[in-house]
């Protein structure tokens, strides 16, 4: 549950969070000050969440990470002292951490988050998990989906990134829409005469909505078999099976491609795909040979994007602010390659899923953006 807070906000608070409380409320503000957030993985785009969040004013932030501070990993985390090397991850991001605001938790846990309880993480408004295997990723997910936590997963891939959100079966939300003036009809020798209404941008109104979303388990294990799920193959983002392909890496070899054994992994990502997309019933052409070729290390500006609106959908979302837009729906994945931007919506591929709907909405479940 959300803390309740005192009814007063200081005055320090209010310059600190000026611009967020004339775009979303005092209420709203008060809100997000009584959440906890917990984010798995402090590596480039765990970096950049973290600031987000910080920066929006959760009351608390928990940095979980059990990995040691490398030269590979202080290319894109900017929270990671240079001298640090050898040093716990998330030890080593607190303070630069805490720096950006005093008036956030933030904590340091360098425990493996395998070896977390399941009560640990039911302390927690959200969960942001990244660089984290399908195992875990599903069984927390699956956890909190018990519980109202909100969940959250993404991870970036050299030039791809994904984004996942598990905001439950019956997700309320408002959006904020410009108001529809009704024309007043004007009585003619001929009769009335209709008017089309107009649109006051001056003037907006809420509008109560409802989502439904599936578990991460359902969006990965989609039956491709299925003759819906057939439909819409291609329209389907090759991204999407491109993450099933990493997933499978990380879980097989205990970590990501590296460039320092590029030759070895590669070999082996393009045997996982054949591997996995064969089990999928699908064709190894699906994704091209020279894929591999955009899949190594963390990309600082894909982490930028990607940690943008992973942090933008955690305080959105996950510590209940009102929305200005509809949140994110169900898994979404990316390139930040050079390609004309993606306009495919995937209705078909929701309903054979189930993953998420908008109530009186086309929103797809699995669409492919470039960021």
């Amino acid at each position: 549950m959300i803390e309740k807070e005192e009814s007063i906000i200081s005055e320090e608070e209010a310059a600190q969070y000026d611009r967020q409380i004339r775009l979303w409320g005092l209420d709203a503000q008060k809100r997000l000050r009584g959440s906890r957030v917990l984010l798995v993985g402090l590596r480039g785009l765990g970096a950049e969440v973290a600031k987000n969040l910080i920066l929006a004013g959760v009351k608390g932030l928990t940095l979980l990470d059990h990995e040691q501070v490398t030269e590979e990993s202080c290319r894109a985390q900017f929270l990671i002292p240079v001298t640090a090397q050898g040093q716990n991850r998330a030890q080593a991001s607190l303070e630069r951490a805490q720096y950006l605001n005093p008036m956030v938790e933030v904590k340091a846990d360098t425990d493996r988050v395998e070896t977390k309880p399941d009560k640990f993480f039911l302390q927690f408004e959200a969960v942001c998990l990244t660089g984290c295997s399908r195992d875990l990723m599903v069984r927390v997910d699956q956890l909190c989906a018990q519980h109202n936590i909100k969940v959250f997963c993404g991870d970036v891939f050299g030039y791809h990134g994904y984004m996942f959100s598990d905001l439950g079966q019956e997700h309320n939300y408002v959006e904020e829409k410009p108001k529809v003036v009704k024309p007043k009809t004007d009585e003619s020798n001929d009769g009335p005469e209709a008017k089309k209404p107009k649109v006051d941008p001056n003037e907006t109104t809420m509008i109560k909505k409802t989502a439904s979303f599936c578990s991460l388990k359902v969006a990965l294990e989609v039956d491709w078999t299925n003759e819906k799920a057939k439909s819409s193959l291609k329209r389907t983002p090759v991204d999407y099976f491109l993450l099933h392909v990493l997933l499978k890496f990380r879980t097989d070899k205990g970590r990501d491609p590296h460039p320092e054994s590029f030759e070895a992994d590669a070999t082996l990502l393009r045997q996982i795909r054949d591997d996995v997309l064969e089990a999928m019933g699908l064709s190894s052409e699906l994704l091209p040979h020279d894929f591999v070729s955009y899949c190594f290390s963390e990309m600082a500006p894909v982490c930028a994007v990607v940690g943008g609106v992973l942090g933008q959908e955690v305080v959105k979302v996950g510590c209940q602010l009102p929305s200005l837009s509809s949140p994110i729906p169900g898994l979404e994945t990316g390139t930040h390659r050079q390609q004309p931007p993606s306009k495919h919506r995937y209705p078909s591929l929701h309903k054979s899923c189930g993953s998420c709907s908008a109530r009186g909405s086309t929103t797809p479940s699995l669409r492919a953006s470039d960021v």
